[in-house]
């Protein structure tokens, strides 16, 4: 059975830094993304990282958040620096793609964690 855990969030202050963790019992997967989705908006892509190394990352995060993996301890990382106010969200890992799409398609994964909460307060 697929699991994907989380690590806790956290309340910081803007500019703070925070790092999640999630535990993906497939990797190495072909991607494994984290998403974010504040109260009254849609679920939206933030990070990607594929079975390459290589990464993905949307406009409102680059330069700011940093996505790593380590296959050995089968976690993927989001470390998130000068954050934000609107960074405030439940933050989500998603994995096991079940069809080829953009990253940041949310219906195309097929695992997903339980979510953790980050709130940045100014």
């Amino acid at each position: 059975q697929v699991r994907l855990v989380e690590s806790e969030g956290g309340s910081v202050q803007a500019g703070d830094s925070l790092r999640l963790s999630c535990r993906v019992s497939t990797l190495p997967d072909n991607r494994v993304a984290w998403f974010r989705q504040a109260p009254g908006r849609e679920r939206e892509g933030v990070a990607c990282i594929y079975a390459s190394g290589s990464t993905d990352y949307a406009d409102s995060v680059k330069g700011r958040f940093t996505i790593s993996q380590d296959n050995a301890k089968a976690t993927v990382f989001l470390q998130m620096n000068s954050l934000k106010p609107e960074d405030t969200a439940m933050y989500y890992c998603a994995a096991r793609p079940s069809y080829s799409s953009t990253w940041y398609d949310v219906l195309s994964y097929r695992s997903w964690g339980q979510g953790t909460q980050v709130t940045v307060s100014s």
